[in-house]
């Protein structure tokens, strides 16, 4: 899939398969919204209007409150290709997000996700 399209889709589209994909693998909302908020400085009020809003997932990225500087910190694949050496900086900050839940679904704990 294009960057383009993926930056188009709606945070309301995407959200709930991050949710789904964790809660699968017996983690919990709680801690997907944890992963985000400590990603991207979002609010947990900002976390559940945004699903009703028509923000898409680009946006979502590009005005997020607060990077995190320890996001520089995240290594290892997604989607067969390594965060690390993706080029494009939105599609990195998405790929950031992506390995975030993969690894709580895979039952990281939380302190090694959030890289403290």
């Amino acid at each position: 899939m294009d960057n383009e399209k993926v930056y188009a889709m709606t945070f309301a589209k995407i959200y709930p398969l991050l949710v789904n994909k964790a809660v699968r693998k017996g983690r919990t909302k709680a801690e997907v919204d944890e992963i985000i908020r400590w990603l991207t400085g979002y609010s947990q009020n900002d976390l559940e209007n945004l699903p009703e809003t028509s923000c898409t997932y680009g946006d979502f990225f590009r005005n997020a409150p607060h990077l995190n500087e320890n996001r520089k910190l995240i290594r290892g694949v997604v989607c067969g290709v390594r965060v690390e050496e993706i080029e494009e900086p939105l599609m990195q900050e998405i790929r950031y997000l992506d390995k975030l839940v993969d690894e709580l679904a895979k039952g990281k704990p939380m302190e090694k996700i959030l890289r403290k």
